[in-house]
């Protein structure tokens, strides 16, 4: 292997593990996503009927038991959880460049199962 084509590799195997590092700083991961919604309640006389609307309430659909499910978020969780959503997102670009990576040293033959 060529000194650039070394090089290379350490510059490859540096950005992966910065990638790895950072994937360990997300720990609020949540795959799901993120609406509000305003509802009317069953009290026949209450102002919601008028259109003052009970909400926003947030929710965020996600999967359980294999099937798509919406989950109540109390107001002071909001912001985690959004916060959450944007981390698997995030954990998501992280996998698909370190594939490319490993990708790049398999193709070099310097892909080590044990790194």
């Amino acid at each position: 292997m060529s000194t650039r084509s070394e090089k290379e590799e350490r510059s490859l195997l540096r950005e992966r593990q910065k990638l790895l590092s950072e994937l360990s700083r997300l720990s609020l991961i949540i795959h799901g996503s993120y609406f509000e919604r305003y509802s009317t309640c069953s009290r026949p006389g209450c102002a919601c009927h008028k259109g003052e609307r009970h909400g926003p309430r947030a929710y965020v659909v996600g999967r359980a038991e294999g099937k798509p499910r919406q989950h109540y978020i109390r107001k002071s969780q909001a912001g985690a959880v959004r916060k959450g959503i944007e981390q698997h997102r995030r954990m998501l670009e992280i996998a698909d460049r370190i594939s490319d990576i490993n990708l790049e040293l398999a193709r070099a033959g310097r892909l080590d199962e044990n790194s």
